[in-house]
C-alpha cells in the first residue's frame, strides 16, 4: 500500500498505471484467450424461436432450417425436447405475429423428427380443450391458428371436425337467442382459421373450405341485434348522414368468399415451410414427411362466455376513402387477416408497451414480402408507385389498428392509457415514419367528429392532448384556425376548447398558449393564467364580502365550530331579509371559503374539506337546493380549471356530501337549462356526468360479482337490489334530462324557437342531446346486460353448491351404511 501511494503521489510524477497496462498488453500479453461459454441447447434454441423473423435481411427459410438443426441434433436432451413444444405453445398465444415461422420449424422438423409432432399436437389438443371450456375465445382462435398452419402434417381432414363441431355450438346458441355473441365469436374465429389451412395445405381443402363457409354466411350476413350499441357514427340523416359501418364478422365472410372465387392466393400470409426452388432436398423431405392423427378435441355441450365481455365488432379505419390506399381495402381479405394478428399483438402484449410499439414498427417482417411499400414511404410518394407494387403503408396500419382499439365500443379490453402509451412509444422508435401517419389519423378524426358518437369524439379529445403534452405540445393548429371564429356550441369549436382545456391541466396556461396562433390565444383567458382563482368575497361589492372574508379567516387558523356558526347565522339572518333562500345563500359562502382557504393544492383541498365535512354534509342533507348549490359553488370558484372542480365533486361524492342525482340534475337541468342547452358542448360538463355514472355502475358491478356467504346473503341480497334499483333510477333520470334536450321540448328551447326562430343554434344543441342521449342509452343496456350473465352466474355457482352438497350427503350415508 506504502509503493502504491508513493507511486501515485505529488502532481508532478509521470506514473500513468493505464498507459502502462496497454503498453504491457501490446507488447507481450501472456495471458490466454478468454474461456468461450456455450449456452446449453435449450437456451439457443429459446432464443432462435422467440427472435424469429425480427431480421429483416435474414432470409426466413434459413432461419427455419437453423433451428430444426438445432433441436434434432440434439433430440436426446429431454429439457429441449419438453421446453420446445411449451414455447412453441407460448409463443403461438403471445407472439401470434410468429405464429406462422413457428409452424414452419415445426413441419420441417416432421422430416426428420415426427415424434416432436406427435408431442405438440397431443399438447395442443389439451390447450384446446381446456380453453373452449373456460370461455378463453382469444386463446382458442390464436391455438386453433396454429393448428391450421399445421394442416399439412394431419391425417384425414385435420382441423376441419373441429371447426365443424364448432359451427354446431354456435348454431345452437343462435337459435336459443338472436343477442347471443359467443355464437358470433365462434363463427369469427372459424373464418379467421380457414386462411391458415388453406395456406398450409394450398388446392387441397377448397370443397370443404367452400362448404364450411356455406354454413357461416347463415350467421355472419345476419345483422346482430346489438350492433347498433356499437357503431362508431352517430345516427343522422341528410348531409348529416355518417358514413355506413360494416360488421366485421359479416366483411371477413364476403372477404374469404372472394378469396375462394381466386383459388384462396392470399398473398400477405406469410409461408416459410415453403423453401426455395434450389432446396430440392428439403422440399422432397417436406413432401414425404409423415402425417399425423390429430388428437381427439372434446367440445362441451354448453359453452360459456368466459372471463372477457363479448360484443359484436365493427370495422372502424381511420384511413377510409383516401385517394391512395395507404391500408389494405376492405374488400381484401387482408385488411381483415393483418388486422387480427395486429390486434392480438398488441392486447396480449400489454404488460410491455416497448416490445408492442416494436413489432408494429417492424410489421412487414412477418408478413408476405412486397405485402407493404418501404418503411417510412412519405404519403405523397405512394401515388409514384404502379401497380402491381403495393401501396399499403405499414405504419398506417399499425396506428390504424391501434386506433381500431382505442376507438371501440363498448369498452376497449385494456384502459385507454395503455393504447395512448402504445402510440407514443411507436412514435419515439420511429418518428420519421409515425409522425405523418399520426398526423393524418389526426386531421381525418377531427373532420369526421361532429358525426362520431360522443363518447369516441372525447376518447380521441383526451388522446390528442395527453400526445401532443409528450412532444412538446407542439401542432399544426394554423389548420384549423377558421374553426375558432365558430360559435360554441358547434363540435369543432367544442373539440378545440375541451382539447386546449386538457393541455392546460397537463401542463400550465402560460406554456400552452405559447404554442397556440394568435386566434387561439383568446380562448385562454387571463384567469386561467393564475395559479389559483380570485376570491369573490375580497372585493366588497360581493354579497356577504365581510362574512367571506371572516369564514376564511376563522378556517385558516382552524376556529371552533361556535365561531363559524355565528357567522353563518349572521348570513342566513341577512338572506331572510333579503328574501333569499338562507340555506343557499349559507352554503355558498362557506363552500367558496372551504376552496379559497384549500387552493394551493389538492391536498390542501382534500384537508380543508376533511375538517369540514360534517357541516357540509347537514347541509346538504337539509335541501336539494342546498346540495346542487356546493356543486354551484365549486364550478364557479374553479371555472378557468374545471379540471380542479371535478377532481373535488368526485371527492365530495366519495365523502357522501353529494349524491350521483345531484350532480345530474345540476348537469344537465340546471345547468344546461341555464345556458339554453349550450352546457352540453362543454367537454367538462360531459365528464363529470359520464364519472358520475361510471362511479355508481362501478359500485353495482362489485356488489353483483362479490361472493355471498350464506351467514350474510340476505343483508348482501338487499344492499344489491337497493344498489341496482337506485342505477336504474339514475339513468332513469339521464334518459328524462336527455330526452327534451333531443327532441327540442325542453321549456329553454321552446322559448329560444319562438323568440328567434329556428337557427342553427337550436339544431346543434338538439344533436348534442342526442349524441349525450345515445352514449347513456348504451350504458344503460350493458349494464342491464351485465346483470343478466351475473344472474346467470349466481345460479351456476348456486347449482354446483347444491349438487356437491348433495354428493356430500350421498357420500357420507355410504359410509354410515359401510360402518
Amino acid at each position: 500500500m506504502a509503493d502504491y501511494d508513493r507511486r501515485g503521489s505529488g502532481g508532478s510524477s509521470s506514473y500513468n498505471p493505464k498507459k502502462r497496462r496497454y503498453r504491457d498488453d501490446d507488447d507481450h500479453d501472456r495471458r490466454g484467450p478468454r474461456r468461450r461459454y456455450d449456452a446449453p441447447p435449450h437456451v439457443r434454441i429459446r432464443k432462435q424461436l422467440i427472435a424469429i423473423a425480427e431480421n429483416p435481411m435474414r432470409p426466413w427459410h434459413e432461419e427455419v432450417q437453423a433451428i430444426v438443426t438445432l433441436f434434432t441434433d440434439n433430440w436426446d436432451d429431454e429439457l429441449l425436447r419438453s421446453n420446445f413444444v411449451d414455447l412453441v405453445l407460448q409463443l403461438a398465444v403471445e407472439q401470434p405475429l410468429k405464429t406462422p415461422f413457428v409452424a414452419a420449424v415445426v413441419l420441417v422438423a416432421n422430416g426428420n423428427r415426427p415424434e416432436a409432432v406427435d408431442m405438440l399436437l397431443a399438447k395442443l389438443a389439451g390447450r384446446i380443450e381446456e380453453t373452449i371450456g373456460k370461455g378463453e375465445w382469444r386463446d382458442v382462435k390464436l391455438y386453433l391458428k396454429l393448428l391450421g398452419c399445421l394442416q399439412g402434417c394431419l391425417e384425414g381432414e385435420g382441423v376441419f371436425p373441429v371447426l365443424e363441431e364448432l359451427f354446431e355450438r354456435a348454431v345452437d346458441l343462435q337459435t336459443a337467442s338472436s343477442e347471443d355473441t359467443i355464437g358470433t365469436e365462434i363463427v369469427k374465429i372459424i373464418l379467421l382459421t380457414l386462411p391458415y389451412v388453406m395456406a398450409s395445405a394450398p388446392g387441397q381443402w377448397a370443397q370443404k373450405a367452400a362448404d364450411l363457409m356455406e354454413k357461416t354466411e347463415i350467421i355472419a350476413s345476419e345483422p346482430h341485434t346489438l350492433q347498433t350499441l356499437i357503431e362508431p357514427y352517430q345516427p343522422g340523416t341528410g348531409e348529416d348522414s355518417p358514413p355506413q359501418s360494416q360488421s366485421l364478422i359479416g366483411l371477413l365472410q364476403t372477404q374469404l368468399q372472394n378469396e375462394a372465387n381466386d383459388g384462396w392466393a392470399l398473398p400477405c400470409l406469410p409461408r416459410p415451410w415453403e423453401f426455395p426452388l434450389g432446396e430440392v432436398e428439403q422440399r422432397s423431405k417436406l413432401d414425404d414427411a409423415a402425417k399425423h392423427a390429430l388428437p381427439t378435441i372434446n367440445i362441451p355441450q354448453t359453452v360459456v362466455s368466459g372471463p372477457r365481455p363479448l360484443f359484436p365488432e365493427i370495422y372502424f379505419s381511420v384511413y377510409a376513402n383516401q385517394d391512395v390506399e395507404s391500408v389494405p381495402p376492405v374488400t381484401n381479405a387482408a385488411a381483415s387477416l393483418i388486422r387480427d394478428a395486429l390486434l392480438d399483438t398488441i392486447n396480449v402484449l400489454d404488460f410491455n408497451r416497448n416490445i408492442t410499439a416494436r413489432h408494429l414498427i417492424d410489421l412487414d417482417c412477418y408478413f408476405a414480402p412486397r405485402t407493404f411499400a418501404a418503411r417510412a414511404t412519405p404519403f405523397d410518394r405512394l401515388r409514384d408507385i404502379e401497380p402491381p407494387k403495393s401501396t399499403w403503408k405499414p405504419e398506417d396500419v399499425a396506428v390504424d389498428a391501434v386506433f381500431s382499439q382505442l376507438l371501440q365500443l363498448p369498452n376497449p379490453e385494456h384502459k385507454l392509457i395503455y393504447y395512448h402509451s402504445v402510440l407514443t412509444e411507436a412514435c419515439k422508435l420511429a418518428p420519421a415514419a409515425i409522425a405523418p401517419s399520426l398526423g393524418r389519423a389526426i386531421r381525418f378524426l377531427y373532420r369526421s367528429s361532429p358525426l362520431m358518437d360522443l363518447e369516441l369524439t372525447y376518447r380521441f379529445m383526451d388522446w390528442f392532448s395527453h400526445h401532443l403534452s409528450n412532444f412538446g405540445f407542439t401542432w399544426k393548429w394554423t389548420e384549423w384556425v377558421d374553426d375558432v371564429y365558430l360559435p360554441d356550441v358547434h363540435p369543432r369549436k367544442a373539440f378545440i376548447a375541451g382539447a386546449l382545456d386538457k393541455e392546460i391541466r397537463l401542463s400550465f396556461a402560460q406554456r400552452i398558449k405559447n404554442t397556440l396562433p394568435d386566434p387561439y390565444k383568446e380562448m385562454i383567458t387571463p384567469e386561467k393564467e393564475k395559479d389559483t382563482p380570485d376570491f369573490k368575497f375580497a372585493s366588497d361589492n360581493a354579497p356577504f364580502a365581510a362574512e367571506g372574508r371572516e369564514i376564511a379567516g376563522l378556517l385558516k387558523r382552524k376556529a371552533s365550530d361556535e365561531e363559524i356558526d355565528a357567522v353563518i347565522q349572521r348570513i342566513q339572518s341577512q338572506a331572510i331579509d333579503r328574501e333569499i333562500d338562507a340555506l343557499v345563500a349559507s352554503t355558498d359562502v362557506f363552500v367558496t371559503c372551504v376552496l379559497h382557504v384549500g387552493s394551493k393544492s389538492l391536498s390542501h383541498v382534500l384537508a380543508a374539506i376533511e375538517r369540514s365535512k360534517d357541516r357540509l354534509a347537514d347541509a346538504g342533507a337539509a335541501s336539494d337546493a342546498a346540495r346542487a348549490q356546493i356543486i354551484s359553488a365549486t364550478m364557479a370558484y374553479w371555472s378557468a380549471h374545471p379540471g380542479v372542480a371535478l377532481v373535488i365533486i368526485e371527492k365530495l361524492l366519495n365523502y357522501s356530501i353529494l349524491t350521483p342525482e345531484t350532480v345530474i340534475n345540476w348537469a344537465l337541468v340546471s345547468r344546461a337549462g341555464n345556458t339554453r342547452g349550450e352546457a352540453l358542448a362543454a367537454a367538462h360538463v360531459c365528464e363529470m356526468v359520464f364519472n358520475t355514472v361510471m362511479k355508481v355502475t362501478g359500485r353495482v358491478r362489485q356488489l353483483v360479482v362479490k361472493p355471498s356467504s350464506p351467514a350474510s346473503d340476505a343483508d348482501e341480497s338487499e344492499t344489491r337490489d337497493r344498489e341496482i334499483r337506485a342505477m336504474r333510477a339514475l339513468f332513469a333520470a339521464i334518459e328524462d334530462a336527455l330526452a327534451s334536450w333531443a327532441t327540442g321540448s325542453k321549456d329553454e328551447m321552446i322559448e329560444a324557437s319562438d323568440s328567434e326562430g329556428n337557427n342553427d343554434g337550436e339544431k346543434m344543441v338538439r344533436r348534442w342531446g342526442q349524441r349525450w342521449l345515445r352514449v347513456f342509452r348504451r350504458r344503460a343496456a350493458i349494464e342491464e346486460a351485465f346483470l343478466v350473465e351475473a344472474e346467470k352466474e349466481r345460479a351456476r355457482r348456486a347449482e354446483e353448491q347444491a349438487r356437491s352438497g348433495e354428493a356430500g350427503v350421498e357420500g357420507g350415508e355410504a359410509r354410515m351404511d359401510a360402518d
